[in-house]
């Protein structure tokens, strides 16, 4: 028999941007009850999230420290004439620390697990059992919205968790290492030594298009492998993923496409960084956000996460053309350049970039000297004309 499960305030979605602001609301907000809903039988999936120190704000390290299950102090870059290290903390979080968090902080029915959601609206989830959740307030955190009303490059995606036979003998991450073969798009690897004999190889590329060739970049992986002398024994753990980089769009329709008046975290809100693709950030801001609230009545949440997500898009127009400029103005061989310069610069200037809190002065900078694109082409790209393959 279906039943209707009342609470205070209902989170589609037990990815990263749902379960950050469960955990948030919670901590705030102890006698709320909180429901959880995810179609999966574990928070957070089979995911591994980056993220560097200057991403998350110092009143907010306190939700983010128990989830990190690897820290380094320093990481590296590598292109075909620049190699540097770069003296920030760099960490990264596992799923496996999520979904431990968020079954301490809840107890098990405020979990609903393996509960898909045919539904919803501001206040009620329909799910596919036949039973409905009825709150104060919906936030529906369920991956993108209509993608077709934002104009975008992708980054895609396959990453492999390896057990070598022999020690690595690398001490840091590999954040971007550029000097491998360019292949459909702008293309780099990108290393992290988890322990000695363990490390997390992924093929990375800034593509036209969604497509991701699975086996083609699994051989890859294992070519860069052999190329550094490493040999895998085993791959422990496998993820694969296409996420949006944002040249333009509308906001408004994207938002309206995941529901008009119904309150939206993560990727449906938009929330992820232009140029990265990346949304842990955003997730911590916005979960920080919502916890300080006191009203979490449907409406309310709504124009809350509306306007904060508004503003992000608004403030985040640089970043966007930029996007512009390497999508549209940069041979596909010749986009790594453009990462190239950019790494020449001040590392507080970089972590600023990552953070999406570049500063007037630092716009400045990253705009000043030769360009490492066509001009003319950058001028068109950007004024919206056609590009010419041949200018």
């Amino acid at each position: 028999m279906a039943t209707t499960i009342t609470c205070d305030l209902a989170i589609l979605g037990g990815g990263l941007a749902g379960s950050l602001a469960a955990l948030a609301v919670k901590a705030r907000h102890p006698a709320m009850d909180v429901r959880l809903v995810e179609s999966g039988t574990r928070i957070g999936g089979n995911h591994l999230w980056s993220f560097f120190g200057s991403d998350v704000a110092d009143a907010d390290r306190s939700l983010v420290a128990p989830l990190v299950a690897h820290a380094w102090p320093a990481y590296d870059i590598a292109f075909p004439v620049h190699r540097r290290s770069i003296a920030q903390a760099y960490y990264s979080i596992e799923s496996e620390r999520l979904d431990a968090a968020v079954r301490r902080a809840f107890p098990p029915e405020a979990l609903l697990l393996g509960r898909r959601v045919l539904a919803a609206s501001p206040t009620t989830a329909v799910l596919a059992d036949g039973d409905r959740v009825e709150a104060r307030g919906v936030i529906d955190a369920r991956g993108t919205g209509d993608l077709h009303h934002l104009e975008l490059g992708w980054q895609k995606f396959v990453g492999r968790e390896i057990k070598l036979e022999t020690p690595h003998g690398i001490d840091r991450p590999i954040v971007m290492d550029a000097t491998v073969e360019q292949i459909d798009g702008y293309r780099f690897m990108y290393a992290l030594p988890f322990k000695p004999k363990r490390i997390f190889l992924e093929d990375t590329y800034y593509s036209d298009t969604p497509d991701l060739d699975g086996p083609a970049l699994r051989v890859r992986i294992d070519e860069y492998a052999a190329a550094r002398g490493w040999s895998p024994r085993r791959v422990d753990r496998e993820e694969a993923g296409v996420l949006p980089v944002a040249m333009g769009g509308d906001f408004e329709a994207y938002w309206h496409s995941g529901g008009k008046d119904i309150a939206k975290l993560g990727m449906r809100a938009g929330l992820f960084h232009p140029t990265t693709g990346y949304s842990l950030p955003d997730a911590i801001r916005t979960a920080s956000m919502l916890a300080k609230r006191r009203d979490f009545s449907s409406g309310a949440l709504h124009e809350a996460t509306h306007a904060h997500a508004r503003r992000a898009w608004r403030a985040r127009g640089f970043y966007r053309m930029l996007d512009t400029m390497l999508f549209k103005a940069a041979e596909p061989a010749e986009r790594y350049r453009v990462l190239e310069r950019f790494y020449r610069l001040n590392p507080r200037l970089i972590g600023r970039f990552y953070a999406g809190t570049s500063t007037v002065t630092d716009k400045a900078r990253i705009l000043t000297g030769r360009p490492p694109v066509p001009i003319a082409r950058a001028v068109r790209a950007l004024t919206g004309l056609k590009v010419g393959v041949t200018a």
